[in-house]
């Protein structure tokens, strides 16, 4: 099949280096990629050239962007004119270089006619790339944005599908679609397990996709032995990915907290204190806790996790290199620690005015940047489940997400009423009524659930999400 995201899980999984050339028309992209990595992209489209991106994203003015061809210099970087003529920050730069790169990827997943060629390198010598954008997640998040297309059914119809021993990201996966992959045993044909499995066929053949181009399944044809290699393939229990899980999610925060927060003990915990919360966490994250079942991709990460809990402990556990860790610079480490929430939010401020333009998976690009820096404010999460609300395809996460924020703020109703609102629109009117409740328990004159509970008693017709971000998504605050 000649689509974009095939290419790219040849390319990932396989850690190639090269271009991949796209055209469709008068149009061409070219994506670079080094060990598997996205690293950088170009396109002649005008609309996706980085002053273009800058100015969408706010990081140029109007003045800059109106005169933005005076700016470029021949031989030089459009972004590296504009900071040396103080019209934006690098940081901007870079961010918007990654959001260009990423938009470019995304681009392209529409499309099942264009031509498209990879060029295999075995380096790109001489190139200091400073973006790399995780594959990956590119795959996830264009497979779920695309349309259906009949051609993704006569792929795979007439092929079978089996686990795949190779990396599993399970945690990119809606609980649908988990529930899915478990039921994936490599026998009959796609065609045949999509009538006994009885899914919905735009659900069934866009996450089949979804899996076989994150390579949690492989495929054969009918008459094609199945590989010694994948034969008595072995899920993780139920319980171990439950481990597994939580600690990819320890792992996301590990290199934005320092060795006591690793450690959950405070600054003045005693010798005693930092051994007994280590020996806790080697029981929980010891890599020889997880039987053979897990694969080697997730093995890496336990081991990741596993050596920083015990870096942590080796350092606060002896003095001299306790007060030698102590001395270093707190105040920077502090710092840094700003320099995050700053960023944090100034992705939550511009994905709240693209959220209002209606440009919402603008907005989700920079919410998941945002919650990649700062993963404890509800706003983020109410945000983000608001956005993910409008996108069909992404209303299972955002029922996750509400209920994220809701964790995170249990006296604000702005949390169930958003989901009220997604169970309403989902049919879901028992749910739906139970969280129009809730929130009026919290707050009475909250006039958008009480509108909405008397619609549901009525049997008004549903109204979907319109109207949701005229909420106060900061709520009201704790007293």
């Amino acid at each position: 099949m000649n689509h974009i995201a095939v290419y790219l899980r040849r390319v990932c999984f396989n850690k190639l280096s090269g271009q991949i050339i796209f055209k469709r028309g008068p149009i061409q992209k070219v994506l670079f990629f080094e060990n598997g990595d996205l690293v950088n992209a170009k396109t002649n489209v005008p609309e996706e050239r980085l002053g273009e991106i800058l100015f969408k994203l706010g990081k140029i003015s109007d003045e800059a962007h109106s005169k933005i061809e005076r700016y470029i210099e021949p031989g030089q970087a459009i972004g590296k004119s504009l900071t040396k003529k103080g019209l934006t920050s690098q940081r901007n730069v870079e961010d918007g270089v990654t959001y260009q790169i990423r938009e470019i990827g995304l681009s392209l997943f529409p499309y099942f006619d264009g031509e498209i060629a990879f060029y295999e390198k075995a380096s790109l010598i001489g190139q200091d790339f400073a973006t790399r954008i995780n594959v990956p997640y590119l795959i996830e998040d264009g497979i779920r944005r695309m349309k259906p297309d009949p051609a993704l059914q006569k792929y795979f119809a007439k092929r079978i599908a089996y686990p795949s021993k190779a990396g599993k990201l399970q945690h990119l996966l809606t609980e649908e679609e988990k529930e899915m992959l478990s039921r994936i045993e490599g026998e009959g044909n796609c065609e045949t397990l999509w009538r006994r499995l009885k899914y919905n066929p735009e659900f069934f053949w866009k996450t089949l996709y979804l899996l076989y181009c994150l390579n949690m399944i492989d495929l054969r044809d009918e008459d094609e032995a199945l590989p010694e290699t994948q034969k008595r393939v072995e899920a993780p229990s139920a319980e171990a990915q439950e481990k597994i899980e939580e600690i990819l999610k320890f792992r996301e925060k590990i290199t934005s907290m320092n060795y006591y927060q690793i450690l959950h003990v405070g600054k003045e915990a005693s010798e005693d204190e930092i051994k007994k919360a280590y020996f806790q966490l080697a029981r929980k994250f010891h890599p020889d806790r997880f039987d053979r079942s897990v694969n080697d991709h997730y093995r890496v990460r336990i081991g990741e996790v596993f050596d920083a809990v015990t870096k942590a402990y080796r350092t606060l556990s002896d003095k001299a290199l306790r007060k030698e860790y102590d001395a270093k610079s707190p105040a920077a480490a502090k710092e840094d620690s700003r320099d995050f929430s700053r960023r944090a939010d100034v992705k939550f401020r511009q994905a709240k005015t693209l959220y209002n333009l209606g440009r919402h998976e603008d907005a989700l690009i920079l919410l998941e940047e945002a919650l990649s820096l700062k993963r404890d404010k509800a706003d983020y999460f109410l945000l983000l489940a608001m956005t993910e609300a409008k996108i069909p395809s992404y209303h299972r996460k955002a029922e996750e997400h509400f209920l994220k924020a809701r964790e995170l703020e249990p006296w604000n109703p702005e949390a169930y009423v958003g989901l009220g609102l997604l169970y309403k629109k989902e049919g879901l009117l028992a749910k739906a009524t139970k969280s129009f409740q809730k929130a009026l328990e919290l707050d009475h004159d909250h006039d958008l659930a009480r509108r909405e509970l008397e619609a549901l008693g009525k049997g008004a017709k549903k109204r979907g999400l319109k109207g949701l971000f005229s909420i106060n998504i900061f709520g009201p605050k704790k007293k």
